[in-house]
């Protein structure tokens, strides 16, 4: 199965924001992440706007061609910029507004009802949905029962966890992705994927979606540069 790579663009919006002004420009990087082969855009429009601004959703919205990913806690404000841009997919993720990162995945079971609301008032607009979650059997199960078309699953642990013993960080992923697939669900994930552990993970992840990619991405980049980099992740993907 191919694995398509969103590209998360946030890091680019973080560096711009430390100096002000519009270097590097947001919009022509996702430009040229799309020209260099990413299958989608991902972003994290925060309400403090700390990396990507509301005025930068929109504006890539304008541009990108690909699948455009809006990830982020389904508050109104959110579920505004939803309802108006129309994205191919919308991330939810459990997250306040006050958190560094996302770290942890949605509690379905004892956020079910909210979350059935929130995915049919974002299915009726024509665009798929995915919740962020950890491998738990139980809450992927519940997560079936959301109405959820995807899940992404949080592989902060499975990348702390790989450089010491890789078979048992990646052993509940594999449970969790047959449960899920059995159930019908996509397949996403994200969070530390990387150049040294994305191909164990797609290896063993058969029905693996997409991914989605940006601190690793963006600070290899650095090093050898946004085209380089790029067709190094989806080298990965494609193996």
């Amino acid at each position: 199965m191919s694995t398509k790579l969103s590209v998360n663009i946030n890091k680019i919006a973080t560096i711009r924001n430390a100096r002000g002004g519009n270097t590097p420009n947001v919009v022509q990087a996702a430009i040229d992440c799309e020209r260099f082969g990413a299958d989608g855009i991902t972003i994290h429009p925060r309400p403090d706007e700390r990396h990507i601004t509301t005025k930068d959703t929109y504006d890539l919205h304008k541009v990108v061609t690909t699948e455009f990913n809006i990830e982020g806690y389904p508050d109104e404000r959110f579920l505004k910029i939803i309802e108006e841009l129309r994205p191919a997919q919308a991330t939810l993720v459990p997250d306040p507004p006050n958190v560094l990162t996302s770290n942890a995945g949605w509690d379905t079971k004892t956020r079910l009802n909210e979350l059935k609301s929130i995915i049919s008032r974002i299915k009726k607009l024509g665009v798929r949905t995915s919740i962020f979650i950890e491998t738990d059997l139980e809450l992927i199960k519940y997560a079936k029962e959301t109405g959820t078309d995807h899940i992404e699953f949080y592989t902060g642990p499975y990348a702390e966890e790989y450089t010491s013993d890789r078979e048992k960080a990646i052993a509940p992923y594999v449970k969790a992705a047959e449960l899920a697939h059995t159930s019908g669900l996509g397949i996403n994930a994200g969070h530390d994927l990387s150049l040294e552990n994305l191909r164990y993970f797609k290896q063993n992840i058969p029905h693996l979606a997409e991914v989605s990619i940006g601190h690793a991405l963006i600070s290899d980049a650095l090093y050898l540069g946004l085209e380089n980099t790029i067709q190094r992740y989806k080298l990965l993907l494609q193996e």
